[in-house]
């Protein structure tokens, strides 16, 4: 798999960390881990609204919102991830993907091959067990725009 197969910003992302060495890729993955956006307060008062990724070894939930398009098809996926701040890995690969998928449409989410976290270049650099949690936060974002992108009848 090349980044061609990806989305543009999840592609771009991916080339920053395919462009630094092992060390320096550790730096970008704390650098999205301090970058993930806070819970909106509408999500942060209703921690029911919030799924948990239960494969992470640090405790993650995230939300997905599709945005209402008057004009026809939904709009923009928007992605929500709460990950507690003394569990940096987990929030930066959190970070990656709210910055590489948030906004895109359920259709280009879909299309993200399964295996992208590994393009990241982490896997010697991070546990298998966190690179599986990385693997199953995209499976379920997957898996939830899947099931909210079928027609209702």
């Amino acid at each position: 798999m090349t980044t061609h197969d990806l989305p543009a910003a999840l592609a771009e992302i991916v080339d920053d960390f395919q462009a630094l060495s092992e060390p320096d890729r550790l730096q970008l993955l704390l650098e999205f881990s301090r970058e993930l956006p806070e819970l909106p307060d509408r999500l942060k008062d209703h921690p029911e609204l919030l799924e948990q990724v239960v494969e992470c070894q640090s405790p993650l939930f995230l939300a997905i919102e599709t945005e209402k398009n008057d004009a026809g098809p939904a709009g923009a996926i928007r992605l929500y991830f709460k990950a507690p701040p003394e569990a940096p890995t987990t929030r930066g690969f959190a970070g990656v993907l709210h910055e590489g998928l948030d906004g895109l449409s359920a259709a280009e989410i879909l299309g993200v091959p399964d295996d992208m976290p590994e393009l990241l270049g982490l896997t010697r650099a991070i546990t298998p067990l966190r690179m599986r949690g990385m693997t199953a936060m995209l499976g379920r974002i997957k898996r939830k725009v899947a099931a909210n992108s079928r027609p209702t009848s």
